[in-house]
């Protein structure tokens, strides 16, 4: 499915908000986003078409799997990046080439959604894909836009674009890039997702059931179709002050100073639809998080029976899990919590609950907390270990104190923890 498949049929099943009237880039556009919460297509954003959260809640990302909100979960931990890639000549994307002085980044809708955003707007969406000496990466950075074809991009070590800049830094190289932005969804979520070096468009392919094609830039970087393509390359020397920006708890990240990137040349469709990401908004946090819900779902896997993962939306779905497992004997929910925190080091509490427990619904969770949990007994605190950097409460040199809680029923009293049922009633 393309990008603008997905849209038609967002559009299509009523699951898209259209407005018509002009809206501003600054500010406007992401305000209306975070009041509207689902899919929102702008028709002119200073002139051009833009869509927000796309993938914003858990409905849009099955519908974009083929499965239910449920089994998300259960399809992403079955897949390998073993999917075919395909190299072609042509592509929609270049249906309109700007390069030298017609490169001019303010033309595009790339916006401004908090008051203390830094630089003149922030590309939030944009697949970054480099390579050098072989090794190749896709993945999203948030690029902070410095002027008409500078980017200033935060890298974050020792992820692979960090590693593969550093790489070709030390040799005094420019590392070629191009920035991806409106490919089809499945290809976005499969850039965020922690798979082997290089193999981000075969998991792509994977999750498709279909090949992914890939077209070259003139700077050799091989990237999928899409609504825009900004080719260019990142300095091997040159820093400049990143943020504030927003991140996934809501509160201004600090600023760094980080590489920038130089663009070239930029590749569009003709009525280009830009994609925006609202920072801390549910598209973020859901591209954050969930590729970590199969791997705590494989861990758990190896040491108890695992029904189900989540990273909820109130713990930033990357601070907080809930994990739902069959429960064979006891220890299995301590057991359970200790693999949850191996599997995802930015995890900060866990809490582990019976298959009847619905793990999306949080009054379901809290009632397994108030009549499951004995304190002394039941909650596990684990201090000064990794945590996140983006936890505002966290120690200045990264860690924290870790809190996992058993919600689990008692086998040898089970019954007790029984929870009532209506009868079916005989028509």
């Amino acid at each position: 499915m393309s990008f603008r498949d997905f849209i038609e049929d967002l559009r299509k099943n009523g699951r898209l908000t259209e407005i018509d009237r002009p809206v501003s880039k600054e500010y406007e556009a992401p305000i209306l986003a975070h009041e509207n919460k689902g899919p929102i297509f702008f028709k002119n954003v200073d002139g051009s078409q833009a869509i927000m959260n796309l993938l914003g809640s858990r409905e849009e990302l099955g519908a974009m799997l083929g499965v239910s909100k449920e089994e998300i979960i259960s399809r992403l931990a079955d897949i390998t990046p073993c999917g075919e890639v395909v190299v072609v000549k042509e592509s929609p994307t270049k249906e309109v080439i700007l390069e030298g002085d017609d490169v001019d980044l303010s033309k595009l809708p790339i916006m401004k959604h908090f008051e203390k955003d830094g630089g003149v707007g922030y590309i939030t969406a944009g697949i970054v894909v480099s390579e050098y000496e072989g090794e190749k990466n896709a993945s999203i950075h948030r690029l902070m836009v410095v002027d008409k074809n500078t980017l200033a991009a935060r890298l974050v070590p020792p992820r692979h674009t960090y590693v593969i800049h550093k790489n070709a830094s030390e040799k005094g190289e420019k590392l070629p890039v191009a920035i991806v932005i409106g490919a089809d969804p499945v290809i976005t979520y499969a850039s965020t997702t922690r798979v082997p070096l290089s193999q981000e468009f075969e998991y792509a392919a994977a999750l498709r059931g279909a090949p992914v094609e890939l077209f070259e830039c003139s700077n050799g970087i091989q990237v999928p179709h899409a609504e825009y393509v900004l080719e260019g390359y990142l300095d091997p020397q040159e820093r400049v002050p990143e943020g504030p920006f927003v991140d996934i708890t809501g509160t201004y990240d600090h600023v760094r100073p980080e590489p920038v990137i130089k663009i070239t040349k930029i590749y569009h469709r003709k009525d280009p639809i830009y994609h925006g990401i609202l920072p801390a908004g549910a598209e973020h946090l859901l591209m954050m998080g969930v590729p970590y819900e199969p791997k705590i779902y494989k861990a758990v896997s190896e040491v108890t029976t695992v029904s189900n993962v989540v990273l909820t939306e109130g713990g930033c779905c990357y601070l907080h899990a809930v994990v739902q497992i069959k429960k064979q004997t006891e220890g299995d929910a301590k057991n359970a919590i200790m693999a949850a925190f191996a599997a995802h080091t930015s995890l900060k509490h866990v809490v582990v609950v019976d298959e009847d427990i619905d793990i999306f619904n949080p009054d379901d969770v809290e009632f397994a907390i108030a009549t499951r949990v004995k304190g002394d007994m039941d909650v596990m605190i684990v201090t000064n270990v990794r945590g996140s950097s983006l936890d505002p409460r966290g120690a200045p040199d990264g860690t924290t104190s870790k809190v996992g809680v058993d919600a689990t029923k008692v086998l040898a009293n089970k019954e007790d923890f029984e929870r009532a049922k209506f009868p079916v009633l005989k028509k």
